[in-house]
């Protein structure tokens, strides 16, 4: 019988899903860029099934339930890094690791330290990483000055996976109405949040258009 039936039920609906997507993808690859977005969607789907797996059985053991916790934070943190690659190149184009890990610190570096001083957990997660969602709505409304064609649909994606996030502080008066607690709640809200992010993604991408060289003048022959 599973400890936490609604939250391990909802984690793995939305690990099935994510799964999903993430093989639709490998079979669409159509950009560079895609690298990053199946990563990113392979490991939120492997933190939600790691999170089934933990809601379900293994919170019965404080213990254990503090390691499988601690690998999905890994899981998700290592899938918002991605997110945040995919972002960098497709906005930036290739060759800017030094702009990723400087964006990237802020986040990670803010988690750090609240699991090294508390007992961090799913809401300290969620704001430290907001800090990265930060950084990756900055680049796509610049990219979206630029008529980027990706920016509408992932900015739309970012606020669906926002409004997903505010769940977590739902009052127990409307959690207990449906039913679901705020944690059940977010995960059903993240479907909608990723099918967008997936839809985006698959967003058709102009050619590159080639840069027009300068005419040599007289001066310069």
């Amino acid at each position: 019988m599973l400890a936490q039936p609604a939250q391990s039920l909802t984690d793995l609906l939305l690990g099935l899903v994510v799964c999903a997507l993430a093989i639709a993808l490998l079979r669409r690859r159509v950009a560079p860029a895609h690298r990053y977005w199946e990563f990113a969607l392979g490991w939120l789907a492997l933190s939600a099934l790691g999170g089934f797996v933990h809601h379900g059985y293994l919170v019965r053991w404080p213990a254990v339930a503090t390691v499988s916790w601690t690998l999905i934070s890994v899981a998700i943190v290592l899938g918002v890094s991605c997110l945040l690659a995919a972002t960098v190149e497709e906005v930036l184009g290739p060759g800017h690791r030094r702009v990723f890990w400087v964006l990237r610190a802020g986040g990670l570096g803010a988690y750090v330290g609240l699991v090294i001083t508390t007992e961090a957990g799913i809401s300290a997660l969620i704001a430290c990483e907001s800090i990265t969602f930060a950084s990756i709505i900055g680049l796509w409304a610049f990219a979206a000055r630029r008529r980027h064609p990706l920016a509408l649909p992932m900015l739309v994606a970012i606020v669906a996976s926002g409004a997903a996030a505010a769940t977590k502080v739902i009052s127990e008066d409307l959690t207990g109405a449906v039913y679901l607690d705020g944690d059940s709640l977010y995960h059903l809200a993240q479907i909608i949040g990723i099918v967008l992010l997936y839809r985006a993604i698959v967003t058709p991408r102009r050619p590159a258009t080639p840069v027009a060289l300068p005419a040599p003048t007289a001066a310069g022959r």
